[in-house]
């Protein structure tokens, strides 16, 4: 009873000490948000330490478009809120986002692709890595994108394509068909194949697949690492992933010892990387060995892998989405883009696209390219100030500030009539890709610009050449339908609803599977 009376007295003597501390670190932490602020559009209060991420969470479509009516409203064209502790600056003005993409470096910016994506992706990643490390890193990638290795992934990603189109053709039948899910489950296959081909085991997919949905989810859920919530389900999906791909990597290793030819992205990666290794390890037979290079250890190289899959799968859904999305809504575009595919390609010679036919899709390839203008697949991409760092005359960005850098509305910016979805904007005629290249931000900028963008407009440019020229489609509208929802890339609202039907006299007869 007494040590009871204790606690009572104790805790009746302490309280009004920790309300005024509580208030206190309220009133601090509301003077530290205005002083960053300064007179940007932004709230002028923020709820403490949450700030507006549960509006963030909740409707991100909304909260980010409220950011960019804010930054429209200004002529400095930024805005500001504050997000889980961390104030946060959203760029419209393209120059301003050209600027952050160019100044990755120790003392300006840090490129982190998520706001909490250093506990998600861990530690060995492309992604925060700078200066020599990330030269060193990027030279290694080279091998991967050679034309040699991009003909070899134009296969394995049209043998992909095609067994998944059949098998959304069969299960349209004419009916009306979400294709977002459809059309990840295609990219994680195809980025399973083309970058660690035959080392991944069926069974092994099935948990990969597994393991990578628990990460998608993750991505956009509230960064609390407890056991059973959605964060830390993600980040150990993350985990078991790198594993998975390290385990490849090795098996890759061997194979390129032996010499065999190389059959997926790894394999070009490692033989260069084996060649290297075995330099030094002849070298030092009369010496003591030298240490391994940098970022050559299976688990580092499948952490990097686990990034390119990042890089290659939401990113590439989201604009196979928006592609088929905007051929139904021009149908004179898709009529172009038959025409071109069919002077070149056919279905029924039972052959792939090599690559010389793929060069000469010149009309396809422009409506690849501005349907990555139109609908930047990430249309944000996050950078934290390592610095404070001036980034005009009158405002200076404080250190540890989170700055968003918006692809979307520099894609606006500059071109001829940016609201109109127009390929020919692409022509060798118009060149505004070369005229406005710096508000042409869909793969960044600087060293750290997509060093597999080539890849990428690869498969979108196959993907809308087999599905246009094989497939019937039609979408099937409602209200709202193509309005933009994060997941955590960018989609239509409806998961791009359509009905499919053959549209070739046959398909090719060529399949993996």
């Amino acid at each position: 009873m007494n040590s009871i009376n204790l606690s009572t007295t104790a805790f009746t003597f302490l309280a009004p000490y920790l309300f005024t501390l509580v208030v206190f670190l309220l009133f601090f932490e509301q003077i530290s948000y205005l002083k960053k602020r300064k007179n940007i559009p932004g709230p002028v209060l923020v709820f403490p330490f949450l700030g507006n991420a549960i509006s963030l969470v909740r409707h991100p479509t909304r909260f980010w478009d409220h950011q960019s009516y804010l930054a429209k409203s200004s002529p400095a064209g930024f805005s500001a809120n504050y997000i889980v502790g961390r104030f946060i600056l959203f760029i419209r003005d393209s120059e301003l986002s050209h600027k952050i993409f160019s100044n990755v470096r120790p003392d300006a910016f840090h490129l982190v692709g998520h706001p909490f994506g250093k506990k998600l992706f861990g530690e060995h990643n492309l992604i925060y890595m700078m200066g020599q490390d990330h030269k060193d890193l990027r030279r290694r990638i080279v091998p991967n994108f050679t034309p040699k290795a991009l003909s070899t992934y134009t296969s394995l990603q049209q043998i992909t394509i095609l067994y998944h189109l059949q098998k959304w053709d069969r299960l349209s039948s004419g009916k009306a068909i979400p294709l977002r899910f459809l059309a990840r489950d295609m990219n994680l296959e195809t980025s399973q194949t083309v970058f660690v081909g035959p080392y991944l085991a069926p069974e092994a997919r099935e948990r990969f697949n597994a393991d990578y949905n628990f990460f998608n989810v993750g991505l956009m859920k509230l960064p609390f690492d407890f056991p059973g919530t959605a964060f830390r389900n993600a980040r150990l999906g993350v985990d078991r992933l790198v594993k998975t791909l390290s385990v490849c990597v090795q098996q890759s290793k061997e194979n390129m010892k032996k010499g065999k030819e190389p059959t997926c992205l790894i394999d070009f990666w490692m033989q260069e990387t084996v060649k290297e290794l075995t330099a030094l390890s002849e070298s030092g037979e009369t010496i003591a060995a030298p240490p391994p290079p940098p970022n050559t250890s299976d688990v580092e190289i499948g952490s990097y892998l686990f990034d390119f899959l990042f890089a290659a799968q939401d990113a590439s859904t989201s604009s196979l989405l928006w592609a088929v999305t905007l051929l139904d809504s021009h149908p004179e575009v898709l009529a172009k883009v038959r025409e071109e595919v069919e002077s070149i390609w056919l279905p029924e010679s039972d052959s792939l696209i090599t690559g010389e036919q793929l060069a000469q899709m010149k009309y396809t390839h422009a409506v690849a390219r501005e349907v990555l203008r139109y609908r930047a697949p990430a249309p944000m991409v996050p950078h934290i100030a390592a610095e404070d760092f001036p980034l005009n005359e009158s405002y200076t960005i404080a250190k540890g500030t989170i700055v968003f850098p918006s692809v979307s509305e520099s894609s606006f910016q500059g071109f001829n009539e940016p609201d109109r979805f127009d390929p020919d904007r692409f022509s060798e005629e118009r060149q505004e890709d070369r005229v406005y290249k710096k508000n042409y931000l869909a793969f960044g900028a600087g060293a750290h610009q997509c060093v597999g963008q080539r890849y990428a407009i690869n498969h979108l440019v196959l993907f809308i050449a087999m599905f246009a020229t094989l497939l019937d489609f039609k979408r099937h509208r409602s209200d709202g339908c193509d309005e933009i929802s994060y997941v955590p890339t960018i989609c239509p609202k409806d998961d791009c609803l359509v009905s499919l039907s053959r549209r070739c006299a046959r398909y090719p007869t060529l399949s993996l599977h």
